[in-house]
């Protein structure tokens, strides 16, 4: 909102608001003037995954799956093929808000989860605390595009890693792993929103 809104434009705002149950916030300039218009006394933003009971808060700055049924369906499958364990060691990269991390951690697995962006690591374990999960995940901040094999063994082995990189992909991390398989983890389950970054990254997994 380049302008300030008239009268009219805020009924406008407050009456959508009102018809389709949903918040209205503005932004003037940099992501710091994000502030909540209406309702003033609304709830905290949050997003739930009732199959792993669990809930999200967030504020709109914050990165989320923006279709939740899809996310849904996507967290489903990608549980069914990690196929995560109590006791497994499992990594959580590009981790984001936990979307994925604190549904492998109600496996009663040990989840570590890295994100490049401070504020998603916060949200992440405000989430973790919030869902009684704290004690099985650790989160760290971390550029994952300026990975090295040196970094990477400095975390530990992981049984398995959950990827889901940004449409950049992840050809840092992936090609930080010794080619002789000494190291690596015995499942990788990589989401992608962009296959082309996928095949790429595919591409060394398979042949390097």
């Amino acid at each position: 909102v380049m302008e300030t809104p008239n009268a009219n434009d805020e009924d406008l705002f407050k009456a959508f608001a009102d018809k389709y149950e949903v918040q209205v916030w503005t932004q003037t300039k940099g992501l710091d003037t994000v502030q909540p218009f209406y309702p003033l006394n609304a709830p905290q933003l949050s997003y739930s995954l009732p199959e792993f009971d669990l809930k999200y808060p967030f504020n709109p700055t914050e990165f989320t799956q923006v279709n939740p049924h899809i996310n849904k369906v996507m967290l489903r499958r990608a549980m069914q093929l990690l196929s995560p364990k109590a006791g497994e060691k499992i990594a959580d990269f590009f981790c984001g808000l936990g979307n994925f991390t604190l549904p492998i951690a109600r496996s009663g697995a040990m989840v570590f989860g890295m994100e490049g962006l401070e504020t998603l690591v916060n949200r992440a374990k405000e989430s973790a605390t919030l869902n009684g999960l704290a004690d099985q995940v650790d989160f760290e901040e971390a550029n994952l595009f300026d990975m090295t094999p040196e970094l990477l063994q400095g975390l530990g082995r992981f049984d398995k890693w959950l990827v889901d990189p940004p449409r950049d992909g992840a050809m840092a991390l992936v090609g930080a792993l010794p080619n002789d398989g000494s190291f690596g983890p015995e499942r990788i389950v990589y989401v992608s929103c962009n296959p082309a970054t996928l095949a790429r990254d595919a591409g060394i997994l398979v042949n390097e």
